[in-house]
Parts: C-alpha cells; structure tokens; sequence
C-alpha cells in the first residue's frame, strides 16, 4: 500500500502561471518589448526562469543578458508572488483524502525556497504539509533523483511506497530515477517537449479525483 504523496508545485498543485506571466510581461515592457499572450507563456510555467526568459526574450541562460534578465524576473515576480496564483480545481479535495486516509504528502519543487516558503504559507498548504524540498534544498534539482530521496527520507516512507505527481517530463524522470510511482497530470503546463504520452509515467489523470479513485482501487480506505 501506498504511503506518501508528493506533489510538484507549479502546474501540479498551482497554478502559477498568471502571475509567473505577469512578471514576465512587466519584464518585457520594462525592455521595451512586446508583451506576450499569457497562453503562449503558460507552457513554459514549470521550466521556471529559464523557460520564461526563453519564450519572452528568445534567449538561454549563456546569453549575456540573461544573468540580469533573471534577477530583475524574479524580483519582479517575488513582489506579486500570489496575486492570482491558485490550487487547481480539485486539489483541496484530494489533500482532504489523503489526510483522512492517513497518507503522508509533501511539496517537491525546483522552485527555490526564496519563493515556495511564502507561497506554500499563502496557499494554505504549509500548516498541512508534512515536508517541503525546494530546488535549493539539495545539491542537485529535479530531473535528479535527490529532491525525492531527502523528501522520503523526511516522511520516514520508502520510495517504492511513494508516489510522485507532477506535470514536467523533469518530474517523471526524478520520479522514476528515485523509485517512486510517477503520475504525470494532463491540466498542468507540460512543456515544449516531447508529447506527455511519451514520458513513461505510470498513470496520466486528467484531474486530482483521479488520483484518489486510484488509491481506493488499491485499498486506501476514506
């Protein structure tokens, strides 16, 4: 039986990416530049930074105004870091599950910590989170392994007893490197990449009650 939970942030738990979006565009203007549609922008959402200063300004991080296109990003963003950032529908039922369930879940995030403390505070989510690994908390961030180990470690759970959510191929491939049982969600942001059928997760939902019809078909109890 399962006994851990732990989800990706962006795109998984929230959605980030209006106010990800926002900062963007207040970046692009501040440039001179033109806005970007915020659905253009969305897919890119959970690539962080990077993937954001990629599809605004067209460049990668070896640019040499990427080091200072970035910081004054996430300054930005950091000063609206919640405004219209909200749980996915559906996600406050499935945490209720899996706290009446008895089921231990956490937050695993490339996210740093500078901004998944006062988000996770101002969702609602850190008085009930069991643990939360921020892409700063270990040497190295998802697509390695380590994010997931040290957050199984924390809930005392094994990770072939833990199941990792998340919305990234990233997410997939940490999940699968550490042990876990990869659940990939279809509503998420999903990248430019390869198509999510391809990623090699176990299970693809479509919404978070899936996830807990999953759980009672394997005998977790409400």
């Amino acid at each position: 039986m399962f006994k851990a939970v732990l989800f990706d942030l962006d795109g998984t738990l929230a959605d980030t990416a209006p106010d990800l979006g926002n900062a963007a565009n207040m970046l692009l203007r501040e440039e001179d530049r033109a806005e970007c549609p915020l659905d253009s922008l969305r897919p890119f959402t959970s690539q962080g930074v990077r993937g954001l200063l990629r599809a605004g300004f067209g460049i990668s991080p070896e640019h040499a105004d990427y080091p200072r296109l970035a910081q004054r990003f996430l300054d930005l963003y950091e000063a609206r870091l919640c405004d219209e950032t909200r749980l996915f529908a559906g996600i406050p039922e499935l945490l209720d599950y899996l706290e009446a369930s008895r089921i231990a879940w956490g937050v695993v995030t490339n996210k740093r910590r500078r901004f998944t403390e006062p988000l996770t505070i101002r969702l609602g989510l850190s008085p009930r989170t069991q643990c939360i690994v921020s892409g700063d908390s270990t040497a190295e961030a998802k697509p390695s392994p380590l994010p997931l180990l040290h957050a199984c470690e924390l809930l005392g759970c094994l990770p072939e007893s833990t199941i990792y959510v998340g919305d990234d191929q990233r997410d997939v491939m940490a999940g699968k490197a550490a042990g876990c049982l990869t659940v990939a969600v279809s509503y998420g942001y999903l990248g430019d990449g390869a198509p999510l059928g391809d990623w090699g997760a176990d299970l693809i939902i479509d919404h978070p009650g899936e996830l807990s019809a999953y759980l009672a078909t394997r005998g977790v109890p409400k």
